[in-house]
């Protein structure tokens, strides 16, 4: 009887989920928290938390929960006084945790999760020292867990975004900042490992975790990689999580924004999930402008009015109000136009490439209207307006080496996604020509952009030419980010 009854308990022990270890347990409350927050339900999140508190108080599930919602109440919120306030809870979790079992596979996964959540949050405030070493310890620990518990596959999602981001982070920075800790990555090797976890999640125990991992896979493809599959994959891997998920809104119409189907992200975002029971989101509102005013819908502005009258963050204000300047000058009111240029001067920040370069565009002179129209509908994938427009224009017909070099990298860029190689690469070599020497993102960008229709044509001698071409440009608008992408592409030929 005592041995049947044993061999019923071990039978029941390995058989149960791979996430229940001692006190790590992430029972249904656990998971019901966990899949609130990843539906962006964060009030419901901490209910369910403030619930398993009452009920299991040793759970070191709970701070990891916790850590989860004060990391999407901050990505949500953009809000550097929220940062502030809720930086400091990071020790306190980290120290309630070291304190537990040991033994469990969770005990290193969820110390280095929350210091690569914080990591995250971090970089986007400058703080790339803390951020730096935040993620030493993560990879350390995950590292580490790896080697303890090989078939941990939660430990791919931290190591794969790790590995990705620090494979292809501009020079400066967080780059430098990681560099003295000896931290190098590799982009191909953290795709590989957040397209396995992808794939293999659903047919595993670790299903709940499968959000996510696509949550960071869409991130790296999109914004990391800036891969041609980003769409493709992310609408793939998106339509098996139910559309109850803001979060699934998000993604699907930030990728569908990157990638040019503007009406796809147009419909989504008016069919979002909404309510009292979700967490408030206003880059939603900056998002759809984006989206409208991508295809010449001057309706634009008042998704950018939402969205600065909502927002509690720092981020994208100045961007916002060069978008309303757009908006102004396509409706040919100067005075509304000048008054939306100082404002973007004036207010917000410069924590943000977009709003960097917001500010950069705000102290330009204002892009013929021409060439802005056709920047629009460029970004929207409306490539045979873009080109329409285009067609009875030539470089002659503008005065400045700015305009003249924007013209030729405009024609360039559609001729490009057109399928048009020849012509695309006559007109990046124009734009190099034209404006290697001005401050403008132009030049360096079309040499860039000719590396790789060099590359897709299998001429590596003239790939690994524009590249350097593009690194050796200095003193430029998106500097880091183009020559991190040429030394990327440099690395894929090499």
């Amino acid at each position: 009887m005592i041995k049947s009854l044993r061999l019923l308990i071990l039978i029941a022990l390995f058989s149960a989920p791979n996430y229940l270890f001692a006190n790590f347990d992430f029972n249904n409350n656990c998971l019901n928290a966990y899949r609130s927050i990843f539906d962006l339900k964060l009030g419901n999140a901490k209910a369910y938390i403030a619930t398993e508190k009452k009920l299991r108080p040793n759970n070191s599930i709970i701070p990891l929960l916790e850590n989860y919602v004060d990391y999407f109440t901050l990505i949500t919120s953009e809000s550097k006084a929220d940062f502030d306030r809720l930086k400091g809870n990071k020790s306190t979790r980290l120290d309630r945790i070291s304190d537990d079992d040991k033994a469990s596979p969770y005990y290193l996964y969820a110390q280095a999760e929350i210091n690569l959540q914080w990591a995250l949050i971090r970089g986007r405030y400058g703080e790339y020292f803390n951020a730096a070493m935040e993620i030493r310890k993560a990879n350390n620990q995950l590292q580490e867990n790896t080697k303890k518990f090989p078939n941990f596959h939660l430990n791919l999602k931290g190591l794969g975004l790790i590995n990705a981001v620090i494979g292809n982070l501009p020079d400066g920075g967080l780059k430098s900042a990681l560099s003295t800790f000896g931290l190098k990555g590799n982009l191909q090797n953290g795709l590989n490992m957040l397209e396995k976890l992808t794939d293999n999640l659903p047919k595993s125990s670790y299903e709940p975790f499968y959000e996510e991992v696509v949550f960071y896979y869409a991130y790296v493809l999109t914004d990391v990689a800036h891969s041609s599959s980003a769409y493709a994959k992310t609408m793939k891997y998106t339509e098996r999580i139910a559309d109850t998920s803001l979060l699934k809104s998000y993604l699907q119409s930030y990728v569908c924004i990157k990638n040019g189907h503007t009406d796809e992200a147009i419909s989504i975002l008016n069919k979002k999930p909404e309510g009292g029971v979700y967490q408030s989101f206003p880059y939603l509102d900056y998002l759809e402008g984006v989206a409208r005013l991508n295809k010449l819908d001057l309706t634009a502005a008042t998704s950018f009015n939402r969205f600065l009258q909502t927002n509690k963050g720092v981020n994208y204000i100045k961007d916002a109000n060069l978008h309303l300047a757009w908006i102004s000058l396509l409706s040919g009111d100067k005075n509304g136009y000048s008054a939306y240029i100082a404002k973007t001067m004036n207010a917000g920040y410069t924590y943000n490439e977009k709003d960097k370069q917001a500010q950069n565009e705000a102290a330009a002179p204002a892009s013929p209207v021409e060439l802005l129209k056709a920047r629009l509908l460029f970004d929207g994938g409306y490539l045979t307006r873009a080109a329409q427009l285009l067609a009875e224009k030539k470089s002659t017909d503008f005065d400045s080496d700015k305009d003249k070099t924007e013209f030729n990298y405009r024609l360039g860029r559609i001729n490009d996604d057109l399928g048009k190689d020849d012509q695309a690469l006559v007109s990046y070599q124009a734009a190099v020509n034209q404006g290697k020497n001005l401050k403008y993102y132009f030049a360096a960008n079309a040499a860039l952009q000719m590396g790789k229709v060099y590359e897709k044509k299998g001429n590596k001698t003239k790939a690994k030419e524009a590249f350097n071409t593009a690194i050796s440009m200095k003193n430029h608008e998106y500097e880091n980010s183009i020559e991190s992408q040429a030394k990327a592409g440099l690395r894929r030929l090499n």
